[in-house]
């Protein structure tokens, strides 16, 4: 059945094609033109009606894309005509594109109150309560804006940045500074004679706690730190 299959289609006039694909990578093509149509695929074949299995017409497709090559045809109708995603398919894109907006706003955003992120479950009811609508096929990134504008009335966010000042011990240096990297942007940074490193970072408001947790299990909690200045 149809509903079950995810599907590219192209028409013109009252020619009607369609391939079976899988979404997925067929999203990817889209997006890059590279890689294997033959990937894309789920059925090497060029349908006039995959729902009823009917196979199109040798003839109409040379005479329509000047080939009846399967992969030569699935490239145009990929590249030019429109995807059709199953319903299973577009809630799983919803659900991915909801769980990294929390991601986000977890990580990136704070209570304005006590400058600590809300817990993830806390976002996620938030999300719910407000009713938010997100876009399925649009990047979270492009989209956080919006939905804190929408969050706000129900669960204060702020958006901070801070600068810390760390000094990591010589003993644990190397692996912390791993850590540091990972979660940070080093705005500053010097390896002292002694072996320890000291720098300046700058980190997601969310994340700070996170930081201090990882540094101070990896160090004994002999990490310095200290908040030199707060944005946002």
């Amino acid at each position: 059945m149809s509903e079950h299959m995810n599907l590219a289609r192209w028409k013109q006039g009252s020619d009607h094609f369609e391939i079976v694909v899988d979404a997925e990578k067929a999203l990817t093509w889209r997006k890059t033109k590279q890689g294997d149509v033959r990937d894309v695929l789920v059925m090497p074949k060029i349908f006039s009606d995959a729902k009823k299995g009917m196979v199109a017409s040798e003839h109409r497709l040379q005479a329509l894309f000047e080939s009846s090559d399967p992969l030569i045809v699935a490239a145009k109708i990929l590249a030019e005509g429109d995807v059709q995603l199953t319903q299973e398919y577009k809630n799983k894109l919803l659900e991915q594109t909801k769980a990294r907006l929390v991601q986000l706003i977890h990580k990136q955003g704070v209570d304005p109150h006590t400058h600590a992120p809300h817990p993830v479950t806390r976002i996620q009811a938030a999300l719910d309560e407000a009713k938010v609508h997100v876009n399925e096929f649009a990047p979270a990134e492009q989209q956080v804006a919006e939905v804190i504008k929408q969050l706000r009335p129900i669960l204060p966010i702020k958006f901070e940045t801070k600068e810390i000042a760390l000094t990591l011990p010589a003993a644990q240096a190397s692996k912390a500074f791993s850590v540091v990297k990972q979660l940070c942007r080093i705005l500053r940074e010097e390896w002292l004679t002694d072996g320890s490193w000291s720098g300046t970072v700058e980190i997601p408001g969310g994340l700070e706690q996170e930081l201090y947790d990882k540094l101070n299990s990896l160090t004994h909690g002999s990490v310095q730190a200290k908040v030199v200045r707060v944005t946002g």
